[in-house]
């Protein structure tokens, strides 16, 4: 099943399930605020509007853009978030503009391949001086719950945060997170363009 066709189910349920799994999204943001006053932010992968919301909240002057691949997720958000500017597609080449603040929540473990591809257009699409803020997926030694995460197309092998720390950007406040007694990892960093 495509990510388009998994999501056009889960659009509908997607809000009243994902805390249970996606750990550490309110914190990422409210740390986002804590570190600067960006002017434009983009969100990959922005699904239902939740972080956009916390977004314009913390940031009311900021432009800020969210992009997903579901139609039906971006039609949630744009109940959720009108002030925002939303692009239905895949992120695969630099925006314009350079963003001050690129967050990446839970979606690059589902990239799978080419998670760096994306990663590497952030790269490009960053101010001097941005931030990429990234909470995902780390890792699970569990091989029944991998596989099951593969099934929901999550790739955790600690693929993301190894390609950040290899980057050549500077990681700050990385932080790496147990779930459900040991059954995955999760993390969270800021990747700082010099």
């Amino acid at each position: 099943m495509s990510l388009r066709a998994y999501y056009r189910w889960h659009a509908h349920i997607y809000d009243f399930t994902r805390w249970a799994f996606l750990f550490g999204r309110r914190a990422l943001i409210q740390q986002a605020a804590r570190r600067r006053a960006p002017r434009r932010i983009l969100e990959i992968g922005c699904g239902t509007g939740t972080n956009l919301l916390a977004l314009t909240r913390l940031f009311p002057q900021a432009e800020i853009v969210g992009i997903d691949l579901s139609e039906d997720m971006l039609a949630k958000a744009r109940r959720k978030v009108p002030s925002a500017t939303l692009i239905s597609g895949a992120y695969v080449a630099p925006r314009g503009q350079p963003f001050d603040l690129i967050v990446l929540s839970y979606c690059l473990t589902m990239i799978n391949p080419g998670f760096d591809h994306v990663t590497a257009i952030c790269q490009q699409d960053l101010s001097a001086g941005g931030e990429i803020a990234v909470v995902d997926f780390h890792e699970s030694r569990v091989a029944w719950f991998r596989r099951w995460m593969g099934v929901n197309h999550v790739r955790m092998e600690g693929q993301v945060l190894a390609w950040f720390a290899g980057s050549g950007l500077r990681l700050e406040d990385v932080k790496i997170e147990s779930a459900y007694g040991g059954l995955w990892r999760w993390f969270a960093c800021f990747a700082v363009r010099d």
